[in-house]
């Protein structure tokens, strides 16, 4: 068995650096969908076509490399994948916070 906790919060923050640009395509994409810019006549599409591959992949990565250190901690499911949420998006919040 693995340590509990800080393997688990050690890979997180590590995916949550690259894990900055799928969150904030994401963030853009729901402050964009109601409130589109009135010059903006391309629609959605190119939007869509740019965000799901990026979100997509990157959420495969996250899932493939957090299900396989599921199974090797000690940690309860519900812990384990809040604590992976809460690491994942730390370093979002961080920068979010930094930047004035």
């Amino acid at each position: 068995m693995i340590s509990r906790w800080p393997s688990v919060l050690g890979l997180n923050l590590l995916l949550g650096i690259p894990g900055i640009v799928p969150i904030w395509l994401l963030w853009f994409l729901a402050a964009s969908w109601h409130n589109p810019e009135p010059t903006e006549n391309d629609g959605m599409t190119l939007w869509l076509v740019i965000v799901v591959p990026i979100v997509g992949l990157y959420t495969m990565l996250w899932w493939a490399a957090n299900s396989a250190l599921a199974h090797r901690t000690s940690l309860a499911a519900q812990t384990y994948w809040l604590l992976s949420a809460v690491g994942t998006i730390l370093p979002t919040i961080t920068l979010v916070l930094l930047n004035p």
